[in-house]
């Protein structure tokens, strides 16, 4: 009789301690963001405790989010992947599937600052709304294409066009394939607005794009026989910069019309937010 209460005060005693059987639930008392950028991979660190329980995230427009190997009992850090800006709802689950932590994360818009001989252009960019066209823009953006590339046509009072010729009128290797024309989205060829340049046909557009000197309503949608050029942001920063540009003399060169008789380069591009 008496091993039998010695075993069942055992018993309890690890029960009450944490033993075999027993769960812990993570404890998540504050959290901090390290990037949080649209197309980009995001980091977001946890602080608590047991946080090396077997937790789980769901993160709605950040995709395949997962806890680090590195992680401790008082420190998480989760990544994924940032597929859309605005309102991405975090939450934060134990082993057993409950909830132990939510919070909502705001994806900006992105934007991307370019280093240009006449000064630097801010530009924010609209992915929820011609997602395909952003999404190839920042490729070319996040790979390097756009260093050393030239604004090679320039028309005062209309536009200024570059990313696609290096110094010389050479075009640069490295283009992507085209992508479909996204217009007729609500957004318009206004003053200040960046846009893709294309060929005749609607679905040619790889790297060079424009910004418009005027409102040039024109270049919208008109129809499916005139599909327009498919803006995808506007100048955030910098406009003056782009006038600037604008000004510069011109002339034809080696086939080409309206090139700078001085080159006016890009040093480089990069997503700043």
């Amino acid at each position: 009789m008496m091993m039998r209460i010695l075993a069942t005060v055992l018993l309890a005693s690890l029960s009450a301690c944490g033993g075999s059987g027993t769960h812990i639930a993570p404890v998540v008392t504050q959290h901090t963001v390290s990037s949080l950028q649209y197309s980009k991979t995001a980091s977001i660190t946890l602080q608590g405790r047991y946080l090396d329980s077997g937790m789980t995230a769901q993160a709605g427009n950040c995709s395949n989010p997962t806890f680090a190997a590195s992680s401790t009992a008082q420190q998480a850090v989760l990544t994924c992947k940032v597929t859309a800006t605005g309102d991405i709802p975090l939450v934060i689950k134990d082993a057993t599937g409950q909830e132990v932590y939510s919070t909502t994360l705001t994806v900006p818009k992105p934007q991307v600052t370019m280093i240009t001989s006449k000064g630097n252009v801010v530009l924010e960019l609209e992915p929820a709304v011609v997602p395909v066209t952003v999404d190839n823009f920042l490729g070319y953006v996040n790979s390097g294409y756009y260093q050393s590339t030239l604004f090679h046509r320039v028309i005062s009072g209309f536009v200024v066009q570059g990313g696609g010729y290096t110094t010389g009128l050479v075009q640069k290797p490295g283009q992507r394939d085209a992508i479909v024309l996204e217009t007729n989205k609500g957004l318009s060829n206004t003053e200040g607005t960046v846009a893709m340049a294309r060929r005749n046909d609607p679905d040619t557009a790889t790297s060079e794009f424009y910004i418009n000197l005027k409102d040039n309503l024109a270049l919208d949608y008109q129809s499916n026989t005139e599909p327009g050029y498919a803006v995808f942001g506007k100048v955030l920063q910098g406009m003056d910069v782009v006038k600037n540009i604008a000004i510069v003399q011109t002339a034809s060169n080696n086939g080409f019309a309206d090139v700078p008789t001085e080159d006016v380069t890009i040093s480089f591009a990069v997503q700043t937010r």
